[in-house]
């Protein structure tokens, strides 16, 4: 088991109290038992902090004292838990390493130095897994994919052909990377004057994809993600980002450096996003736009333009009752017509009021 000590040592902490006492997972303050450390990140549990039954409690300097506990102390508790949760995950149990006899692999494929290979994995022709990465069962790795060091895919994971992983990056169950974007070219209507066409069937023709996808060190992907390859240029998550699950990455979008983005949001095709932004769940970002570095945009927001400032952004309404929501749009349908009325009276109030001026001067 882990001493106190040595937790303190990992996160970065001070310790105030017995070092030598041994850990055995963590908890909340509401729910740890005696041999279990807690935390304390937000002030709203604070009146859990004289009751906890925790070990030991992570804690900011100004709650230190409040404690009695055992402490650790240090300026951000919660990253100090995030730290705390590295060693007690299931991610941080040592891999078994090897290939599973019921793997696929082709001759030319080329494994890293201490590689595990889950059941029913296929890997195709070229394809390049770093060392000390784990490859779950049922995951998928196409021709000429490259993964870096450390990667960890879960099961059921597709990578298609030309997609390249940096290192320490997770993939959950269910992603998609490198699949075809959504390009279409629209033929319709008399194509005769064009007599090499005169044969082609009305519809939409796909445009194939000839682009991949790159996926810098540390990047995080939620399960059921997909991120589209590229048209003609890759498709680009930079170093750090950081996504939920069920999100859209259309073609040719790139994602600046430890930006982080939550549930079902989409992002349009070609558009750019900067580093440090942070993006809500459900956020819709229309294609072929620029977003500057340190955005945050709330849930549910329609990005339809670019945003060249820093700050937050959002767009909607909140949920109210359903009877005030219709008299609401009701009024929001009479906008314009309010507005004409109001610029209408503005003129005539002007008009009105220049005489006067004038009689004054006199």
């Amino acid at each position: 088991m882990l001493t106190l000590e040595a937790l303190a040592r990992h996160i970065g902490a001070e310790l105030r109290g017995d070092g030598a006492a041994q850990v055995a997972g963590l908890n909340t303050l509401g729910a740890a038992g005696p041999d279990e450390v807690a935390f304390l990140a937000n002030p709203a549990y604070a009146g859990q902090l004289e009751t906890t039954r925790a070990l030991a409690v992570i804690v900011s300097p100004d709650m230190a004292d409040k404690a009695p506990t055992n402490v650790l102390v240090m300026g951000n508790p919660y990253l100090g838990y995030a730290l705390a949760s590295q060693i007690f995950g299931r991610s941080a149990q040592a891999a078994e390493g090897g290939v599973h006899p019921a793997a696929v692999l082709a001759e030319d494929a080329q494994l890293g130095e201490g590689c595990t290979i889950g059941p029913n994995v296929v890997i195709e022709a070229g394809a390049r897994i770093g060392a000390g990465s784990r490859i779950g069962p049922g995951c998928h790795i196409g021709a000429g994919a490259v993964i870096g060091k450390r990667a960890r895919l879960y099961p059921g994971v597709t990578l298609y052909h030309g997609v390249t992983l940096g290192d320490d990056v997770i993939v959950h169950s269910g992603a998609v990377i490198g699949s075809d974007g959504f390009g279409f070219a629209p033929a319709f209507g008399d194509l005769s004057g064009q007599s090499s066409l005169t044969d082609l069937a009305p519809g939409f023709h796909k445009i194939e994809q000839l682009g991949g996808v790159r996926i810098g060190n540390q990047v995080e992907i939620g399960a059921n993600t997909t991120i589209d390859r590229g048209a003609l240029d890759d498709t680009v998550i930079e170093d750090g980002v950081k996504l939920d699950n069920q999100i859209q990455i259309a073609h040719n979008v790139r994602i600046g450096a430890h930006t982080v983005m939550a549930a079902c949001s989409g992002v349009a095709g070609s558009t750019e996003i900067g580093r440090h932004c942070m993006i809500g769940g459900g956020v819709g970002i229309a294609g072929h736009l620029k977003i500057c570095d340190g955005v945050q945009i709330t849930g549910m927001t329609l990005v339809s333009h670019s945003i060249s400032e820093p700050g937050t952004y959002s767009s909607g309404t909140a949920v109210e009752p359903n009877s005030q929501w219709r008299r609401n749009v009701a009024r929001f349908r009479q906008l314009d017509k309010l507005a004409r009325k109001v610029s209408a009276l503005e003129k005539t109030l002007r008009e009105m009021e220049t005489p006067r001026s004038s009689t004054s001067e006199d």
